[in-house]
């Protein structure tokens, strides 16, 4: 049986490739079918922003790529209550259907969950 792998994602989306190589190793992950999630926390919750403009910072839209993680069988999609808070974004704001907003404490019990956890 393979190894869980939970990848936590905390950088904003345009702020150095920390955001795109976590989106990679999910995709990667899905790609032959290891069972994976991915959290985003910190200033990794505004990647779930819509409307974002890439092309204003000359860098590749990340949308597409989220949008891609059901295509690989990623349906276990996270973000904390408290980061979304703290930025002012509601949950009604985020993109993505399937994304389960987590509290504090349930944010412990998910990062047990998994065999292996990766931070970026």
């Amino acid at each position: 049986m393979s190894k869980s792998l939970l990848i936590i994602s905390r950088q904003a989306p345009w702020s150095g490739p920390a955001a795109r190589e976590a989106l990679d190793i999910v995709l990667a992950g899905g790609a032959f079918d290891l069972p994976i999630g991915l959290l985003f926390m910190d200033d990794g919750v505004f990647q779930l922003m819509p409307g974002q403009n890439a092309k204003a910072l000359q860098q590749k839209d990340l949308t597409a790529n989220l949008q891609a993680l059901s295509l690989f069988g990623i349906d276990a999609l996270y973000a904390c209550a408290d980061s979304l808070a703290d930025r002012g974004i509601f949950p009604t704001q985020v993109a993505g259907e399937d994304l389960e907003v987590l509290t504090a404490e349930e944010l412990g019990a998910l990062v047990n969950r998994y065999d292996q956890v990766i931070t970026l």
